[in-house]
C-alpha cells in the first residue's frame, strides 16, 4: 500500500497548532516523521524535528517520501505548489475548504509530477501497527486484513471502530476525502487492495453526490477478485442540498443513495443499510 513502517514523513504547516498537536499524536504512533515546512520559520524546531522554509528543502534533507498538509485553506494552494517541487511519491491534504480553482490548478501540478495526492479534506491514511499520515484516532485500528476506503472522516472511524470490535483487523485504511475535486478516488485505491497481500476483503463507505462508488463496483466487477462490502451514507438526505462534504450534494436520481445501492448490488456487492451489518456480510 501507500505507506510502511518505514515511510519518511514530513508535516507541512508543523509550526501551527493542528500541524504541531498531530505530528505529536503520529510520532507516538510510532511513524517516522522527519520535519517540517513552514515558510520563514526555517530554523526552528518542533517536537525536536527541524522546519524548514520549504517542501524541496525538506526532502532534500531528509528524504522523505511523504508529506502531509495542515495548512490553513487561503494557505493550502501554495502549500501545495511548494509539495509539487520536491520528490515526494505521496501528498495528504487534511485542510478542508480548499478552494476549487486551488485544488485543480494544485492537482495538474502534483499529477504532472507523479505525486499521488489523497484529500482535500481528507482524515488521512493508516497502516494499523506501523505508520499512521492524519488525524485518525489511532487507539481504534488494529492490524488484520480488512482494507477500509471512504469518502467521510467519522464514518471510516465508525467502521473501523466495529470491525475491531468484532476482531477484524484492518490492513489499510484511507480516507480518500468528500470534495468536489480530490487527488484519489475509490477506483483509484481498489487495485491497491486487489494486489495487497495483507488484504483479504475491502470495506467502501460512500454517500450522496457524484458517481464514484458507481464508478467503482463497475471496476471491482471486471477487475478484482477480492470480497467488497459496501456502505452508503444519506439514504435519507433531501435534494439539492449540500450533506455535509463539498462533494456531497444530490444533482440528479443517479446521485441518489438508492441508486447507487442499486448498482452496486447489480455489480454484485452487498451493501449494509446499518454499520452494523458491516461485519456479518463480511463473514458472509
Amino acid at each position: 500500500m501507500l505507506i510502511d513502517a518505514n515511510t519518511k514523513v514530513i508535516v507541512q504547516g508543523i509550526t501551527g497548532r493542528d500541524g504541531s498537536f498531530h505530528t505529536g499524536q503520529m510520532l507516538a504512533y510510532g511513524t517516522k516523521v522527519v520535519g517540517g515546512v513552514t515558510p520563514g520559520k526555517g530554523g526552528q524546531t518542533v517536537h525536536g524535528l527541524p522546519v524548514f522554509n520549504s517542501a524541496p528543502e525538506a526532502v532534500s534533507e531528509t528524504g522523505a517520501e511523504v508529506s502531509v498538509l495542515y495548512v490553513p485553506g487561503r494557505f493550502a494552494r501554495d502549500a501545495m505548489l511548494d509539495a509539487a517541487q520536491a520528490p515526494l511519491k505521496l501528498l495528504v491534504v487534511i485542510t478542508d475548504g480548499i478552494p476549487t480553482l486551488d485544488m485543480l490548478e494544485a492537482y495538474e501540478a502534483l499529477a504532472s509530477k507523479g505525486i499521488r495526492i489523497i484529500g482535500p479534506n481528507s482524515p488521512g491514511v493508516i497502516k494499523p501497527g506501523q505508520c499512521k499520515v492524519g488525524i485518525m484516532p489511532a487507539r481504534i485500528h488494529t492490524p488484520g486484513s480488512i482494507g477500509v476506503v471512504s469518502r467521510s472522516g467519522t464514518l471510516t472511524y465508525e467502521i473501523v471502530h466495529v470491525l475491531t470490535e468484532a476482531g477484524m483487523g484492518q490492513s489499510f485504511c484511507a480516507g480518500i476525502g468528500g470534495d468536489a475535486v480530490i487527488g484519489t478516488t475509490f477506483t483509484d485505491i481498489l487495485p491497491l487492495f486487489e494486489q495487497d497481500p495483507d488484504t483479504e476483503a475491502v470495506v467502501m463507505v460512500g454517500e450522496i453526490g457524484g458517481q464514484d462508488e458507481v464508478e467503482a463496483a463497475r471496476y471491482w466487477g471486471r477487475n478484482m477478485s477480492k470480497p467488497l462490502v459496501g456502505f452508503m451514507a444519506g439514504l435519507t438526505a433531501p435534494p439539492n442540498r449540500q450533506m455535509g462534504h463539498a462533494g456531497a450534494i444530490l444533482e440528479g436520481e443517479d446521485d441518489t443513495v438508492a441508486a447507487k445501492i442499486q448498482r452496486m448490488e447489480y455489480h454484485g456487492i452487498p451493501v449494509a443499510r446499518l454499520i452494523s451489518d458491516v461485519v456479518p456480510l463480511l463473514r458472509g
